[in-house]
């Protein structure tokens, strides 16, 4: 990166702290989604059995940032509207969420992450920087494991990977219920309701649960009402976990630790210090970092926080 570029960045990321931290003085509220600058366009990109919405924008080396559940890729816009200026930004919905379609299958994180390697295919990306957050740091790995040659650094924020590290100690927290929560009867008592489901998410799991504003809980809960989408959330996304755990063994056992550059983000409320450590398990270069006053929803609690400590981890040199 050029002298120029560092600098242009930095002032960016100056400005954007700025502008998010003004409105702090008069509320204690943080997120708000915003729609995608002129810089992105987003369309339908075929995948196995469907189709997957993706925002794309820029130039430069490509970054790929992956949501999980409870928001879509528009969690990402106070970071992608920065990282546009120098990169090619890729953005999208995952499988059966968002503005995604809803096929009934492939919800396996190695079937996604192969979904998200013909995506770059067609975008004509050989390699990414990938940001993740939740389940798609589960497609994350997935994809890193699968094709490490196309992932140059990786910063994974706040959530354990299925069947690796302590997956099966995570699995007796009693605020993970929801891994199990499926079937007809569960849709049926969730059907019109999902801004109630939404709203146990967001109060339980952040530092704060007046840092997520209205229009933000109301934004996703609209999404999430979509026909299809809380099925292939719960009886999709979630229920893949035990098969993921095993395939991710599978992976981990013939390629060994990952060896790019991982940066992992805990929000101090939620997984903390802890990622790193939950990290190494997996990857030989892991540094840390946590974001104070945030708990899992760090990009909706703290953006003003986290987007320069994710920004500066990506412009380093290569390792």
């Amino acid at each position: 990166m050029s002298d120029h570029a560092f600098a242009r960045r930095a002032l960016a990321a100056m400005s954007l702290c700025a502008m998010l931290l003004l409105p702090f003085v008069a509320t204690p509220t943080r997120a708000e989604v915003k729609p995608y600058s002129a810089a992105f366009t987003g369309k339908d990109m075929p995948v196995a059995g469907g189709t997957q919405y993706v925002r794309s924008g820029g130039k430069g080396p490509a970054v790929l940032l992956l949501h999980g559940f409870g928001d879509t890729g528009d969690m990402w816009q106070p970071l992608a509207e920065v990282l546009v200026e120098d990169h090619r930004v890729i953005v999208p919905d995952l499988r059966g969420m968002g503005l995604s379609s809803h096929p009934e299958g492939g919800y396996e994180k190695a079937a996604q992450a192969r979904d998200l390697a013909a995506i770059l295919d067609a975008l004509h990306v050989d390699s990414v920087q990938l940001v993740t957050h939740d389940i798609g740091n589960m497609v994350g790995y997935a994809f890193a494991a699968q094709y490490p040659q196309r992932v140059s650094r990786w910063v994974i924020m706040d959530a354990p990977l299925p069947g690796l590290g302590t997956w099966e100690k995570q699995l007796t927290n009693p605020k993970v219920w929801h891994f199990n929560f499926r079937g007809p009867d569960v849709e049926r008592l969730v059907a019109g309701r999902e801004r109630i489901l939404l709203d146990r998410f967001y109060n339980e799991l952040s530092a704060n649960p007046a840092g997520i504003d209205e229009a933000t809980r109301v934004h996703y809960a609209e999404l999430y009402a979509r026909p299809g989408a809380i099925h292939n959330a719960l009886g999709g996304q979630f229920a893949a976990f035990a098969t993921d755990a095993e395939e991710n063994k599978a992976l981990f056992a013939k390629g060994g630790k990952l060896h790019m550059p991982i940066l992992a983000v805990g929000g101090d409320h939620s997984y903390g210090a802890a990622m790193k450590t939950e990290l190494e398990f997996v990857a030989d270069h892991v540094e840390g970092a946590v974001i104070a006053n945030s708990g899992h929803w760090i990009m909706e609690e703290e953006p003003a926080a986290a987007v320069p400590v994710i920004l500066a981890f990506l412009a380093q040199s290569p390792h």
